[in-house]
């Protein structure tokens, strides 16, 4: 067996999925094989919740030389579409992960599946129900009160037979009869209180098209669609514990391969939400501008905000495997980012509130080629060259007129250092008569301090950066925080607390020249401000976009390295 390679190998670690996994492996199960699979429904884009399942199945089966299949639960063509198939496979490959010849979709089976149906009405553990969805929610009773069998129970094999053959001709309405399992209507996991088999929907499929008018629920297409497969272990999150039952029922009384389901905690997420459902509402309700939005949290989302897959691996590692259900802070997953970041992106200088600043006794016309480092970080990067001359522009809030007393930027005598520049002293400004806004700072340079270090050893605490105002690139910037403001936004009505500041755009944003170069995907560090990256799909040939992908504050971070 093949084993499947990616990009970032898992790192392998002790946790009760592998506990599992080495026991089958001494005691034969299985034959030693570890075939796993990763299932998502084509109703929607990928998002971080999702990468969890995906590097635990995927991983486990690289770390045991198995193959962990890409298969589609495409069993609602109501709410599914080939989009959806596209841009899933598409994240994964981003995330490194490769299935090779192993691409499977429940619509594969479809055939297969019907005749399972037809064998458990033949073997008396399934019937037609003619009760309506509400109806058998009705009768389907609660944790404390046993269901109502349906009227419909005792149906002859031969009655029921003739009506699924019919259901799957079409001569029915939709929602007019069903096919259900025949288990224990007293039983107290409510999922083996006969559940829905199939159900009728006359609805043309995205890979079969006006083939079938009857369609397998999650909980009948899942558990053989793996068995087909020979999949050995069926890793998923915690919610499918109570379907277990019904899963390992459904493939005993078929008399078929049998995998083990395996439960694992999913991931939440704090200001997030998770619910393709509401993701999708947010999309349809315009909240957002598509599932690409960089607030949202898909990965196509992500990636154009401007993570990267090694962040999400290193996040996912870290959090490890558990059955216990938790909520992670999302400062964690942007320290994660924030950290890779760190020892990949070029350093830059960006001004993004810019402040004219005139060097009063720098040569007019001059231009000076100060030598910047690309990232301290990694000396293999190198240096650069940026522009300086006589204007430049400044960050407005490293001027006050008035400063406090720990404020250490630019105020009128005060000496600060320009980043690879020189060191100047503010001898003065001017305000906006109107609105009394500066509008434009004045200072001297140090002619003997180029390079920013003064050869009198004298002390300068503040440093700034800055861009020549003649050569600068004109940029739009997008700032985005969180997009919901409370850390459990599930908690009522989740629309009710989107964040109204969840995207600042900054028009008229300074830049150094040799970002009209920048190419979407490509990681900077504005110095002094955060990280940024080109936003692709809103970015054209004389309009820059860049969108944050997370500022420099790590307050998670130093709170995790106080607690050591």
């Amino acid at each position: 067996m093949t084993t499947q390679k990616t990009k970032v190998e898992s790192a392998p670690s002790t946790d009760f999925i592998r506990a599992i996994i080495e026991s089958h492996n001494e005691s034969g199960r299985f034959e030693g094989r570890v075939v796993t699979r990763f299932p998502p429904e084509p109703n929607g884009y990928l998002h971080i919740g999702h990468t969890k399942a995906a590097f635990i199945n995927f991983g486990i089966a690289g770390d045991y030389g198995g193959v962990c299949h890409l298969r589609f639960d495409d069993t609602n063509p109501a709410k599914e579409e080939e989009e959806f198939v596209r841009a899933i496979q598409e994240d994964l490959r981003w995330l490194g992960l490769e299935w090779g010849d192993h691409l499977y979709y429940a619509s594969d089976y479809f055939e297969q599946l019907y005749e399972f149906g037809e064998r458990l009405i033949k073997a008396g553990l399934a019937y037609v129900c003619d009760l309506s969805q509400e109806a058998i929610r009705e009768h389907r009773g609660t944790f404390t009160k046993p269901g109502i069998p349906s009227p419909y129970r005792d149906r002859s094999v031969e009655e029921n037979l003739d009506l699924f053959r019919r259901m799957r001709a079409g001569e029915f309405e939709d929602g007019a009869r069903v096919l259900r399992a025949k288990i224990d209507m007293a039983s107290g996991n409510l999922n083996l209180r006969d559940p829905v088999l199939y159900r009728m929907l006359h609805l043309d499929h995205q890979r079969t098209g006006d083939g079938w008018c009857i369609y397998p629920t999650y909980d009948f297409a899942h558990g053989q669609s793996d068995s087909i497969e020979g999949v050995t272990h069926s890793l998923c999150s915690l919610e499918f514990e109570d379907h277990r039952p019904l899963y390992d029922w459904l493939i005993e009384k078929l008399g078929i391969h049998h995998p083990q389901q395996i439960e694992f905690a999913r991931l939440n997420l704090t200001h997030t939400v998770m619910s393709k459902r509401k993701l999708r509402e947010l999309v349809v309700g315009g909240y957002v501008t598509g599932w690409d939005d960089p607030r949202m949290p898909t990965l196509s989302a992500m990636r154009r905000r401007g993570y990267t897959p090694e962040a999400l691996w290193t996040f996912n590692e870290r959090l490890g495997i558990a059955k216990r259900p938790n909520t992670v802070e999302i400062q964690m997953l942007e320290h994660c980012v924030r950290e890779d970041l760190n020892r990949k992106a070029r350093r830059v200088m960006g001004v993004l509130h810019p402040l004219k600043l005139v060097i009063e006794n720098y040569p007019e016309g001059q231009v000076e080629e100060m030598t910047a480092i690309n990232n301290p970080e990694d000396d293999s990067m190198g240096t650069r060259k940026v522009p300086f001359s006589r204007v430049l522009y400044v960050e407005r809030e490293d001027f006050m007129e008035a400063p406090p007393r720990k404020f250490f930027r630019l105020a009128p005598g005060r000496e600060v250092r320009l980043r690879y520049g020189y060191l100047v002293t503010c001898v003065g400004f001017t305000k906006d008569p109107e609105s009394g806004e500066v509008t434009e700072v004045r200072c001297t340079f140090d002619p003997e301090t180029r390079g920013g270090n003064a050869p009198d050893g004298r002390r300068v605490r503040g440093t700034i950066h800055w861009v020549s105002a003649g050569h600068a690139v004109d940029a739009q910037v997008r700032l985005y925080d969180h997009l919901f403001s409370v850390p459990k936004p599930e908690e009522g009505d989740f629309l009710e607390h989107l964040n109204p500041q969840s995207l600042v755009s900054l028009e008229g944003c300074k830049l150094e020249p040799g970002m009209t170069e920048a190419e979407a995907g490509t990681p900077y560090q504005f110095e002094r401000i955060g990280y940024f990256c080109v936003d692709g799909p809103d970015s054209r040939p004389g309009t820059l976009v860049f969108n944050r992908t997370v500022a420099l504050r790590d307050s998670w971070g130093r709170r995790r390295r106080g607690r050591k």
